[in-house]
């Protein structure tokens, strides 16, 4: 059977759902809170917490085509596309999965029933493993549905027992592989041939059982559960009947296109293959919102997007041209993944910002690596100036052997390695995902919260906690975590801090200083300042004041959001953001500075809408629903299936869990109180609104009339006597400036009549007082054409820094080069100069030695000129 990928996506999906399996959306590729991955690298990441059992679902079977990334972190293909058949940065991980359904024998018999009968792939063709101590599984293939023994293998823990990283739930497997028959060579799997290309893993059932905690200790899951993985992009070469995954259908048309735009007729050219490989994983980041930059998930897009551009260089590419591939991909996926469509003018914008830079960078790092080859003594090339191209010019390694070869050079591989190694482990240490995913206090219950309607009631305690450990009872003055079963007390999350406020119990007053999320409980940090136990009733509430001005601020966001967007453009989307009672603060992809104009009327268009007086509507929507609707997402973020939209008149629509004013009026008024870049490609704008809009305001007015007193003005006329008073301030700095030179030329006169004969040649070295460094050259100049033929070294010092000149008359620069002279006196201050062989200047830190400096500056000259 002949099949398209998007023929086959359809098929499993269709298949699986039609057996009770709910259609899941494919997930984000950056992981919603789990701090163990950089990104999402099969298709049951968005599932790990119902799999661990701390987030339930309404559904117990799942389907889903998962979009996939690996080229950071443990998972890291990155360095192997292009050179094998089967390995990709991003792909689509096509999977069925039970949260205690079924285990076992239904994921085998479904596995099984879809590849021979949905798909009509020959029996005959499939081979099995299993866990080397998986008996049951073992017994299903050759007893139940029939595998031949031969064709069953038992293969240890590295390959048959599989788990996200070093925490978290995991369990044994059972692989299916497809035999591509006798003319390829390999073996069967567990053999030593093994590595071949002629069995080809499709299909990965695993049987989720246990929970590694960091000391290895497994604990068993809650409910045995399964995750299975078949990558679309092998199983669709299977049914194409071709032998390398770059053939199949969805990869041919883009390297297609691609050889199209760049030009070249070689359509087996491995640098068509990286390339049709990296658009699509450059592109759904993009779309998943990360931008490139220097670090973490934007470096690795970085790295992504320079491997692509240099291999079209390679082919010879116009500049630029990577980012004329992303129609293209939407041809191919738009319609498996409509947000791609939607993002295509913002992923085209993005890609081609990087390919004109690295465009220049590749400039300077081939010159670089030039030079070093004409000053290199010897034939090898250091290993970290290859590492220093790579990691600052975007050259990979082998692009650096190739041009060294070219010079019948070798690059030292292993000081390569070695400086690699070493930013890997800072990298490592600066990072979280390495961190244990159990490492958390995990609560038990789960809080009803009734925060949206109510800021008062009574409760009960249903869990405490005290130095990270569940306990029955909290004495008086312990620090601690109170879970109630309902609390009207907001957890921080989604950028909004949590509430402050109060518990009373049996009348005595128990302060809560912050609120946060256990898992799906609502954690109350307390100091007991009254003893508290569990199954005590308590009454809450939480500070009102407090939380009407975050309320402000959190949708007065929503507000700032939907007018960037307006005036900056669409592809403004939030990186962050942190609002409290005092201010919020809202992160976003922009790439340039906004512009005191844009500013402004950014600024306006928020309190034109705050004025509107707009009702701010919630509503519980399906997750598609919201996004259908158009409501905005923070990337990255993990939302339930049921989300919470708020709406602002027809101005704004995002999904939303936090607390908001009912009017837009309430908010008061807005002022924005900075704006400034904090990455590569992102800005952050500081805001106020209610009573701390007003101050701002007020702030800068008195600012206004204290700079006006100044001026002798009133604030209305302060720009007029500003405007006045820098013309005269400059018509000063020009008088200050030619009195300066004048008197310069007076003492440069002045210092020519002690001028010192050496070997036949005039030689001025003198301290000058009272002149700037910046008149030094004018004077170095004048003395020059008045001695027609001499050497010059002059020195003036401040409190802390002393500054060096020498001049050499063109005639003398064979025997004497100025950058040597001021080097020699700057040696003596504790500084170092250049320039020009017949000018060159100085400075230094210790103006005491200023003596000691022309002292051996006129020493070197005598050794000199002798």
């Amino acid at each position: 059977m002949s099949m398209t990928s998007a023929e086959i996506r359809e098929a499993f999906l269709s298949y699986f759902a039609e057996r009770g399996h709910t259609r899941v959306s494919s997930g984000s590729l950056i992981p919603g809170n789990d701090p163990t991955l950089l990104f999402t690298n099969a298709g049951m990441v968005p599932f790990k917490d119902v799999f661990l059992g701390d987030e339930k679902r309404d559904y117990n079977r799942a389907t889903s085509s998962q979009r996939c990334l690996r080229a950071g972190g443990k998972h890291n293909d990155l360095e192997n596309v292009g050179y094998t058949a089967r390995h990709h940065t991003f792909f689509e991980m096509l999977g069925n999965f039970s949260f205690g359904s079924y285990f076992k024998r239904e994921a085998i018999e479904f596995a099984w029933d879809f590849l021979t009968k949905r798909l009509e792939l020959e029996p005959g063709k499939l081979w099995v493993t299993v866990f080397t101590e998986d008996d049951e599984a073992y017994d299903i293939w050759a007893k139940e549905i029939g595998v031949p023994e031969d064709r069953i293998s038992r293969i240890g823990e590295k390959d048959n027992f599989w788990s996200m990283g070093d925490t978290g739930p995991c369990g044994p497997c059972s692989e299916i592989f497809y035999d591509h028959g006798e003319d390829v060579w390999g073996g069967p799997p567990g053999t030593p041939e093994e590595d071949g290309d002629r069995y080809i893993e499709i299909w990965n059932l695993v049987f989720m059982q246990y929970n590694r905690q960091a000391d290895g200790t497994m604990l068993s899951l809650p409910k045995p559960s399964v995750d299975t993985g078949m990558g679309l992009e092998r199983i669709a070469a299977v049914l194409q009947n071709v032998h390398s995954n770059y053939e199949i259908d969805l990869f041919q048309a883009l390297i297609k296109d691609a050889a199209a735009i760049i030009g070249t007729d070689d359509l087996d050219n491995k640098s068509l293959r990286v390339i049709a490989d990296h658009i699509r994983s450059c592109s759904f980041l993009i779309v998943d919102g990360v931008q490139p930059s220097n670090e973490g998930r934007g470096y690795v897009l970085r790295r992504i997007i320079r491997r692509a551009v240099r291999h079209g260089s390679m082919l010879g590419a116009p500049t630029p041209f990577f980012s004329k591939l992303v129609g293209s991909l939407v041809a191919q996926m738009g319609s498996a993944y409509p947000e791609l469509a939607a993002k295509q003018q913002v992923i085209e914008d993005a890609l081609r910002r990087e390919e004109e830079q690295f465009a220049r960078t590749l400039e300077r790092g081939l010159a670089i690596l030039s030079d070093a080859i004409a000053d290199l003594d010897g034939k090898v090339l250091p290993g970290d100036l290859a590492f220093k191209l790579y990691d600052t010019y975007g050259f990979p390694l082998d692009l650096t052997a190739d041009i060294a070869r070219e010079k019948e050079l070798t690059v030292d591989e292993e000081g390569f390695n070695k400086a690699m190694n070493e930013q890997r482990q800072r990298a490592q240490q600066a990072s979280n995902f390495g961190v244990d995913y159990n490492a958390k206090i995990k609560a038990q219950s789960v809080s009803d919260f009734t925060g949206y309607d109510q800021l008062t009631g009574d409760s009960q305690v249903v869990e405490l906690f005290r130095d990270g450990k569940a306990v029955e009872q909290l004495a008086q003055g312990d620090t601690g975590i109170v879970v109630l079963a309902a609390t009207p007390f907001y957890a921080e999350s989604g950028g909004q801090v949590g509430d402050t406020g109060k518990l009373v119990v049996n009348g005595a007053t128990v302060p809560v200083k912050d609120t946060q999320y256990l898992g799906k409980a609502i954690g109350h940090h307390v100091k007991a300042e009254a003893a508290l136990k569990v199954g005590d009733t308590v009454a809450v509430q939480v500070d009102l004041e407090r939380r009407e001005a975050i309320k402000r601020n959190h949708s007065a966001t929503h507000l700032l959001h939907a007018a960037l967007r307006n005036v900056l453009g669409e592809h403004v989307t939030q990186k962050g953001s942190l609002v409290d009672e005092q201010r919020l603060r809202f992160d976003f992809s922009h790439f340039q500075a906004v512009t005191a104009e844009e500013l402004t009327i950014i600024e306006r268009q928020v309190n034109e809408e705050i004025r509107q007086n707009h009702a701010l509507q919630t509503r519980l929507m399906a997750i598609d629903d919201a996004r259908e609707a158009g409501a905005m997402a923070l990337f990255g973020e993990k939302y339930d299936d049921q989300v919470r939209v708020v709406s602002v008149g027809d101005y704004s629509l995002e999904l939303c869990g936090g607390t908001h004013v009912k009017q837009t009026g309430d908010i008061g008024s807005f002022r924005i109180v900075m704006e400034s870049g904090i990455a590569a490609g992102v800005r952050r704008i500081e805001a106020s609104t209610g009573a701390g809009a007003v101050e701002f305001t007020l702030a800068q007015q008195a600012q206004l009339r204290r700079a006006a007193e100044a001026l002798k003005t009133d604030p209305q006329h302060l720009l007029e006597r500003l405007q006045v008073a820098l013309e005269r301030s400059k018509g000063l700095d020009k008088k200050v400036a030619e009195l300066q030179q004048q008197l310069a030329a007076q003492a440069g006169s002045s210092i020519l009549d002690n001028a010192e004969d050496i070997a036949g040649i005039k030689v001025v070295v003198a301290k000058l007082e009272n002149t700037e460094a910046k008149a030094l050259r004018g004077i170095v100049d004048d003395l020059k054409n008045q001695m027609g033929t001499g050497i010059v070294l002059l020195g003036v010092s401040s409190e802390d820094k002393v500054s060096l000149i020498a001049g050499v008359t063109k005639d003398l620069v064979t025997q004497v080069k100025a950058g040597d002279l001021v080097n020699v006196a700057a040696n003596e201050v504790g500084g170092k100069g250049g320039g020009r062989p017949d000018m060159a200047q100085a400075g230094g830190s210790h103006p005491e030695k200023l003596a000691d400096a022309l002292s051996a500056g006129i020493a070197w000259l005598r050794e000199q000129l002798r």
